[in-house]
């Protein structure tokens, strides 16, 4: 094992969970060790957790709980020394009304429509998905075929306070989702998840915290169309926050191929899994 050697400063980093996942939902298991052979001082926090305002560099990786203090989470964001993804990244993407911002520079998405608390909720045709515009872990997600119990969860979300986001369902979305992977701005690996929803009038799987939807993964070789689409929306976020996206520390950019086209789900620069579970032990290690 490589030792700290105590004449160089060694930051110390910690990676954010939150107090039901403190040390996140197994995906990132061994990340700890990992840093630590490489002479880093590392280790799991809370995100809500004093300490880590004293630590050098914070990662965020499980704050999934942040959706109902996002206010709280936002100004926290701010204090750290020096957090990844930076915090501006953070207050755009928090929000899934930066899917708009994609679409306006040309990203090709699923088409997205939001009503904030007091706006009039109207509900296309066919099969439709409703969630809060702030979520994470399919939480308040949930697909109808009914537009009026569509409306419903619609306007229950506002009366929460929370902005509602509704989408036509995609049936491509069956197949699974194809989770592009970029570290630093570059491609990494890629894997598929399984369908989260189930369908109309039944409810998402939860973990045994409640903070997340259970689904399956599976490693895969997206096609380079899927690839090219995963750039285009890390070029144009990168654009929308004036940075350069090698300055993402990791993003995940959810896709699905085929049908009319490639088209964005969510891009994830938040604390998204990352899928590291579906990577053998070496690969894993050169990441």
């Amino acid at each position: 094992m490589k030792l700290a050697r105590p004449d160089i400063f060694h930051p110390r980093i910690v990676l954010a969970g939150c107090r039901a996942l403190p040390e996140g939902d197994g995906d990132d298991a061994g990340l700890v060790a990992a840093l630590r052979t490489r002479g880093l001082h590392a280790r799991w926090l809370a995100w809500d957790d004093p300490a880590t305002l004293e630590a050098d560099v914070v990662i965020l990786r499980a704050a999934w709980d942040y959706i109902d203090r996002v206010e709280e989470f936002l100004g926290w964001t701010r204090r750290v020394r020096h957090l990844l993804n930076a915090p501006a990244v953070v207050t755009w993407n928090v929000d899934k009304r930066y899917l708009q911002d994609l679409a306006a520079a040309g990203v090709p998405t699923v088409p997205s429509t939001f009503f904030a608390p007091g706006e009039r909720v109207r509900i296309p045709d066919g099969e439709v998905v409703v969630k809060p515009s702030v979520g994470a872990g399919s939480v308040g997600a949930l697909r109808f075929s009914d537009s009026a119990q569509a409306c419903a969860h619609a306007e229950a979300l506002q009366a929460a306070g929370r902005t509602a986001l509704v989408q036509p369902y995609d049936p491509r979305i069956s197949d699974g989702e194809t989770a592009l992977v970029f570290l630093g701005g570059q491609q990494s690996h890629a894997f598929v998840k399984s369908p989260i929803l189930p369908p109309p009038g039944a409810a998402p799987v939860f973990d045994e915290s409640g903070t997340y939807a259970e689904e399956r993964l599976a490693p895969t070789e997206p096609d380079f169309e899927l690839w090219d689409l995963g750039y285009a929306a890390l070029t144009a976020a990168a654009a929308q926050l004036g940075i350069e996206s090698t300055e993402l520390l990791y993003a995940r950019v959810d896709v699905i191929g085929g049908g009319e086209g490639p088209r964005l789900l969510e891009l994830e620069l938040v604390e998204p899994s990352l899928g590291w579970r579906q990577l053998g032990d070496d690969e894993r290690g050169r990441q």
